[in-house]
Formats: structure tokens, C-alpha cells, sequence
């Protein structure tokens, strides 16, 4: 037996009853994948076993893994913390997890959490791995907290002042987050450029002008690049001020990304700046924790406003034809939500 703070007696392990087994989603090949039913191991002290409520689809980074395009020297550095499997396959990966603590620790059980965990239908994993959902974010809204942890941490990198004219290339799930931090800030004027006018409304919608991709962008103060294609890094470098600096949100895997560093990229002295989520900014590492910013990420997401950010829902069961859609381009730019209720 273990003794935890509040005196509670709870035993060194705790076997699953009704649901020893669990079903999750493997992708096995470009654009397909299987359901396979793995074992729920026993609850042992400082564990705690999780009913998923919801999955998310990270469309950037999924839409890779569904293709097989994670590139041989990022395998390991790509690897999520629960992940089973090796790239390119099989895998079974995922990162936007919602549930139900039914085991654990006092503190967690029947708190609904967030987890890094793959698609899966329960769980068990390290109560310290947990995140506890505040009141007032549903839980279906609590699986965009992967997406509104990077839109902090790109903003750590970039560090936009009061009154600064920030522009965000790509209207994407993490474009769109960036841009409702971003328009929080006192005075700063925030424009989202996009190539597909049907995101306007969200982008509104989020407190943030909308621009096409053709439409003349007054110089910003910040820009940072979230579009996923070369066309928008080329873009967000028209955009930048003299002596100013392109924060890179996008991750393009594998794909070749061809610019034009003639004309006057050199006589205005721009740079270009990557950040990733993996660590936090350099900024900000000495002080805060990667659990520190999910935890953050959370609580900001009380605003009603991500609501926008949510795309379809769909059944577990149609995960098989998500990941095509995933591999072959056609899938929603917004984040999917995966219901495992049923």
C-alpha cells in the first residue's frame, strides 16, 4: 500500500475491471491503418488509467505521419511521448488527448485531463504526465491545447510589444491561434494572410483583419510564417521591416522549400528565425516548464472564442478514412475533434 497526502489508503496496483483492453488506431502504410485491441496494464502507485472523451487531429503534423514523410533525421526528435511504433510504420501516434481519470490518484479521479497520448480509447499513464482541464474549457474545446501551447511558445520567439502591427502568413489551426494571442495585446493591430477567402470569417472572428495573399499588407513590426509552404515564407519575407526577423512556425518535413534571397533581402538585412514547440523559447527556458506552459495553454483556453478553431467531429470510426484525407491532401485545416464517447 501507498500513502498519499491526504492519508488515503490506495493499493500498489489497481487491475482494470470491465475494460482490460483498449482500442487504438496504428497507421501502417501512406494513407491507411487498422484498429488493434492492446491490453490495459494494471494501475500502479503514482499511475492513473484515462477513458478518452476526445482525440484531435494536429492536421500539420498528422498529415506527415499519414504520408510516411518524416524525414530519417528527425525520426527521433519527432517521436511523441506515448508513441508506439517507428517511423515511417506502423505507428500509433497522436498528441491531443481528452479524458476521464476512472483510477489514480484522489486528486485526478473523475477530473477530465489532457494528455499527450495517441488515439486510443483508455489508457493508462504517469499521473504526472496529467494535466487537469480547468472548469469553464469543455472538454472537447481542451484538445486544442497542443495547438494554443505552440501559438505561446511562438510568441515567446517572436515577442511582439504593445502597438505592434503583427502579420501571420496561414490561417491554419496554429496561424489561427497565434492570431487571438496576438490580438490580446494592447494596440497591436493583427492581420492574417491567407490564400482561401472562406477563412475571413474565423479570422474576424478571432479579433484579427483578414488579407489575402494578393492584398497590398502595410510593413509589419512582427511577422511570423505559419502557412506550411514556400510560397507563404516568401510572402512573409515581402512583408518583413527592414532589419526585422521571420518567425517560422511551419514545419515542412521532408519537402525541399525553394526561396528567393536576391532582390533586397540582403540590403534590408532580414532574418529568418525557427520556432518549435519541443523546447521551450529560449527566452523563457530558465524559468518555465514545458508542463508550466501546457498548463498555461489550459487555462487561456476559458476564452469561447477557440471555439472557431474546431473543425468536424467525427466517430473513432472514421479514422480509417481521416488518415486518407490526411494523406492525400484533402482533409479540413481546422482541428478535427474524434469523439470516443460511444
Amino acid at each position: 500500500m501507498v500513502l498519499t497526502s491526504d492519508t488515503t489508503q490506495v493499493p500498489d496496483s489497481v487491475q482494470i475491471e470491465g475494460a482490460a483492453s483498449a482500442t487504438s488506431w496504428w497507421t501502417v502504410g501512406p494513407g491507411w491503418g487498422e484498429f488493434r485491441t492492446e491490453p490495459l496494464p494494471a494501475v500502479h502507485a503514482g499511475e492513473a488509467s484515462v477513458r478518452t472523451l476526445w482525440t484531435g487531429i494536429s492536421r500539420g503534423t498528422e498529415s506527415l505521419i499519414a504520408k510516411g514523410s518524416v524525414p530519417l533525421s528527425e525520426r527521433e526528435r519527432m517521436r511523441a511521448p506515448f508513441q508506439d511504433g517507428d517511423f515511417p510504420f506502423p505507428v500509433k501516434y497522436g498528441y491531443l488527448n481528452v479524458g476521464v481519470v476512472e483510477h489514480g490518484p484522489p486528486a485526478l479521479r473523475g477530473r477530465t485531463v489532457f494528455a499527450l497520448f495517441p488515439h486510443q480509447s483508455r489508457f493508462v499513464a504517469p499521473a504526472d504526465a496529467l494535466v487537469a482541464v480547468p472548469e469553464g474549457v469543455p472538454a472537447r474545446r481542451a484538445v486544442l491545447a497542443g495547438a494554443v501551447e505552440t501559438a505561446v511558445n511562438v510568441l515567446w520567439d517572436a515577442a511582439p510589444a504593445i502597438g505592434d502591427r503583427v502579420v501571420i502568413i496561414g490561417a491554419g489551426m496554429i496561424g489561427c491561434a497565434v492570431a487571438r494571442l496576438a490580438a490580446g495585446i494592447p494596440g497591436s493591430d493583427v492581420i492574417v494572410v491567407d490564400v482561401d477567402p472562406t477563412k475571413r470569417t474565423v479570422v474576424e472572428g478571432l479579433g484579427a483583419r483578414f488579407a489575402l495573399a494578393a492584398d497590398t499588407v502595410d510593413e509589419a513590426d512582427v511577422v511570423i510564417e505559419a502557412s506550411g509552404s514556400g510560397a507563404g515564407l516568401q510572402h512573409a519575407l515581402r512583408v518583413a521591416p527592414t532589419d526585422g526577423e521571420i518567425v517560422v512556425a511551419s514545419w515542412y518535413g521532408g519537402k525541399a522549400v525553394p526561396l528567393e534571397l536576391g532582390g533586397d533581402f540582403h540590403s534590408r538585412r532580414l532574418s529568418i528565425r525557427s520556432s518549435q514547440v519541443g523546447a521551450v523559447a529560449s527566452n523563457r527556458r530558465s524559468r518555465h516548464t514545458t508542463r508550466e506552459r501546457l498548463t498555461l495553454a489550459l487555462r487561456l483556453l476559458q476564452d469561447p472564442a477557440y471555439d472557431l478553431l474546431l473543425g468536424a467531429t467525427s466517430s473513432w470510426r472514421r479514422l480509417p478514412e481521416i488518415t486518407a484525407a490526411l494523406a492525400d491532401g484533402t482533409a479540413g485545416e481546422l482541428c478535427e475533434t474524434i469523439d470516443w464517447s460511444a
